[in-house]
């Protein structure tokens, strides 16, 4: 499904896909597996006060005493989900009890208790990447998890996932890594079309999605990547073909036609710019032709050799079975 995209790799897009993941590989510098750290921080200060830190310090820790994590650990109880973090190979970003207690404030609720399970997993599993990740292995830009979902990373003065930031980094375990971060992070809750339908600046693309009868597909199919035209590129389409409304256009097509152009702007499985080579690319999509995308120009060429512009600024919109990235022209088979 992916194979013109072969740079990329392929995501879990399922929550049953968590399991088995892979065989722990014992560290021997490990005390613990990591939910046994996480249900006992208190009683492994060493692995969050290293010595260098220490030294630092004049002797003194940055918190008076090692982070706790006991709220993470109900969650991970309540969905089935220790056992996991217990026996494969994971990296886990593991949220303080501050960050959960912000959590429930936000959400109006008093714990754990009132969160029901089926909506605890995947956030949970928003917190995991596959296998051993240490801060000095961690780039800009988008890094999947076990959620499906990807989230970002931000290096600078620290280190951020999405908006979290990282308390206490590269925290060992025998079967991976914890890093403690300061706030709950959340996965998309949004579809590709719930998102495209909440910006009137999609509101011509919402109506043709929505007369080739794509809707049901975009919003409960994928993951996919959608390259999405904004309202100003439609209206330069009709007068670069010579159509006075989208009407006239979509009569011209035809439900078949309109349905090709549409699906030239759509890629399977989940594709972040920052997982594009530097040079050009050619993309297959899921209307069977390809197009070209140079991630340095941020620049695509379709099959006809126009040249549409990404959007800077509107870049790995994420929804919850895909990302969109947002075009400045419309492509063509």
């Amino acid at each position: 499904m992916f194979l013109a995209l072969s740079v990329f790799v392929a995501s879990c897009s399922k929550e049953d896909d968590y399991a088995p993941i892979d065989q722990p590989q014992d560290d021997p510098e490990a005390l613990a597996d990591i939910a046994t750290i996480l249900e006992n921080s208190e009683q492994f200060p060493e692995l969050f006060y290293g010595q260098d830190d220490l030294l630092k310090r004049g002797g003194k820790p940055a918190y008076k005493k090692p982070p706790t994590f006991f709220n993470l650990t109900l969650a991970l109880i309540k969905t089935d989900l220790l056992s996991v973090v217990a026996k494969n190979r994971l990296t886990v970003l593991a949220p303080t009890d501050e960050a959960f207690q912000a959590l429930f404030k936000q959400l109006g609720v008093r714990g754990i208790r009132d969160i029901p399970a089926d909506q605890l997993k995947p956030i949970l599993l928003y917190h995991v990447i596959q296998g051993k990740v240490f801060s000095s292995q961690l780039k800009n830009g988008f890094t999947r998890t076990l959620n499906g979902s990807a989230v970002e990373v931000k290096l600078g003065n620290g280190v951020m996932f999405n908006d979290a930031t990282v308390l206490f980094a590269n925290i060992r375990a025998i079967n991976g890594v914890i890093h403690a971060i300061d706030k709950v992070l959340l996965p998309p809750s949004k579809s590709l079309v719930e998102i495209a339908a909440g910006n009137p600046a999609f509101s011509i693309l919402v109506q043709a999605v929505q007369f080739a009868e794509l809707d049901g597909v975009l919003a409960t199919g994928g993951p996919f990547t959608v390259f999405a035209p904004t309202n100003d590129a439609f209206v330069a389409l009709l007068g670069e073909l010579g159509f006075a409304s989208l009407d006239a256009l979509i009569a011209a097509l035809g439900k078949d036609g309109l349905t090709q152009v549409l699906l030239y702007h759509v890629v399977s499985d989940r594709v972040y710019s920052s997982d594009l080579p530097a040079g050009p690319l050619k993309v297959g999509t899921l209307q069977g032709g390809e197009f070209t995308i140079n991630a340095s120009t941020l620049k695509i060429t379709d099959a006809r050799n126009r040249v549409s512009g990404l959007v800077p600024s509107l870049l790995n919109i994420q929804a919850n079975n895909g990302v969109i990235h947002v075009i400045d022209r419309v492509i063509l088979p």
